[in-house]
């Protein structure tokens, strides 16, 4: 086994070690659940889905982690934009845990619809308050971190006393930006980051902890490292994330801990961006496009598809059309498993039956372009094979299909009940109705307009589809 992937630290591909032979670790960055999720987020978690598949594929046991920010500066601005229009009458009062609450399921909505694993941990931010009082502790020990003398309760990482800061991004001090994290007036240098953040008047009191430094709360790059030191040990093997988060927030982690005396990760992978027709997507100019306006489009399978179709580190482009092309690639893949299991063919795999042309692309830094072009060269041959009756012929290729696309995590989101089975399309009808009820509950609940959402909820429930809701999202029914 030769796997093969870029660092960004190093700016090159390496080849593939394991920190702890026969496994890999792996954490990246999930959601900071202040609002509803982009493209962008979901496009990431589902590069790192297809990486720890993947793994898993080459014989490795995956632990991977994906953590919740649920304590955050813009958490409390929307919170507190919602007791602003509750003073109006406009909205009911929320708290800054229920809206990062209900945000986490509507990320984890997006997930499942997609067919995301849950990853092994899912840590929450506020759950790990004692290991990042742990953490700072050890940084002003070792003389990286100092409190704040204004009397803030501030607590700040010293980027100047580890001299390897900005080896990440390649940058010197002298040419990054001010860290906009805190009150300047309590740092040595303005690009001092803040590991912990006293609380300020006007902050909800359940927004803080107590700490030796005064009541505050953890700073955003803190939370990763603590929580990827619990969860993966002190040195693992691969962090991930978008690409814009490589600084300041991964340049920060890796600096806080690194001088805490950590290796952390051998590896360091980032997603591309998504953007709309050659443009970045952008709320001023109107043009994002959220998970739920491509699922109430196409199918998840199309959705995850498009998703998944670029090499992971390119950037990724939506036009009008973009799913409607994936609908028709991804349809052709679904067509000729549905005909081999309606001609009698056996849809399992094994390892053996994946294409070694297959293997050695995603082996090179997880090509899944090429892999794709493999996957739909398959495709051909096994419909060829399968019009000209010749089924012992295609049932190995069938089986390479299924291989593939099970691999790429596509083949559970595919309706292959055979062709003409009324109860397949009828499922298959059902199920597109309710889901896209499913997802205009979903926005009525973001927008709180709970009328709407229980009115939904008791049309389905009339005819007799139980709604189920959880953390993850919202999960359907037939009443028997």
């Amino acid at each position: 086994m030769t796997l093969r992937f870029y660092d960004t630290a190093s700016a090159t591909i390496k080849d593939f070690a394991p920190v702890h032979p026969g496994e890999a670790r792996l954490y990246y960055c999930g959601a900071t659940v202040q609002g509803a999720p982009h493209i962008g987020h979901v496009r990431s978690a589902l590069v790192f889905d297809v990486l720890a598949r993947w793994l898993r594929f080459r014989g490795l046991e995956v632990t991977t982690v994906r953590n919740v920010t649920d304590i955050d500066d813009k958490i409390l601005v929307n919170s507190r934009a919602s007791y602003e229009q509750d003073y109006r009458g406009e909205h009911a009062r929320e708290p800054w845990w229920a809206l990062a609450y209900r945000f986490e399921g509507v990320f984890g909505q997006a997930y499942a619809a997609l067919g995301i694993d849950r990853p092994t941990y899912e840590p929450r931010a506020t759950g790990h308050v004692p290991e990042m009082h742990a953490l700072i502790q050890e940084l002003i020990d070792a003389g990286h971190a100092y409190p704040a003398t204004d009397g803030s309760g501030d607590v700040y990482f010293d980027v100047r006393s580890w001299p390897r800061y900005g080896e990440l991004t390649r940058q010197r001090v002298e040419d990054m930006q001010d860290a906009p994290d805190a009150d300047p007036r309590g740092k040595r240098d303005p690009r001092d980051f803040a590991l912990w953040k006293g609380h300020k008047e006007g902050e909800p009191l359940t927004a803080s902890w107590d700490s030796p430094w005064g009541r505050g709360r953890p700073g955003w790059h803190l939370e990763c490292s603590a929580m990827a030191d619990k969860y993966l040990g002190a040195h693992f093997d691969i962090h991930g994330g978008g690409l814009d988060l490589r600084f300041p927030h991964h340049e920060n982690e890796l600096a806080q801990s690194a001088a805490a005396g950590r290796e952390f990760a051998n590896f360091w992978l980032h997603n591309g961006l998504v953007t709309y027709q050659g443009e970045k997507m952008s709320k001023s100019i109107g043009n994002t496009v959220s998970p739920q306006d491509m699922l109430r489009e196409a199918r998840p399978l199309a959705v995850r598809y498009y998703l998944g179709q670029a090499h992971y580190r390119s950037v990724l482009d939506y036009r009008p059309t973009s799913l409607q092309e994936a609908t028709a690639a991804v349809e052709r893949v679904e067509s000729v498993l549905r005909s081999a299991r309606a001609a009698g063919l056996g849809l399992d795999w094994d390892a053996q039956d994946v294409p070694e042309e297959f293997v050695a692309v995603m082996d090179d830094d997880l090509n899944v372009p090429r892999a794709l072009a493999v996957l739909h060269e398959t495709v051909r041959a096994a419909n060829s094979a399968l019009a000209a009756g010749e089924h012992r012929a295609a049932q190995p290729l069938v089986a390479a299909v299924a291989g593939m696309s099970d691999v790429l995590g596509l083949l559970p989101l595919m309706a292959l009940d055979a062709a003409g089975d009324a109860s397949g399309a009828e499922h298959r009808a059902l199920d597109a109705l309710v889901q896209d009820l499913l997802a205009r509950r979903a926005a009525a609940r973001e927008a709180r307009d709970w009328a709407l959402a229980d009115t939904i909820r008791d049309q389905l429930a009339a005819a007799g589809v139980v709604v189920k809701d959880g953390a993850q999202g919202s999960a359907w029914s037939v009443e028997s």
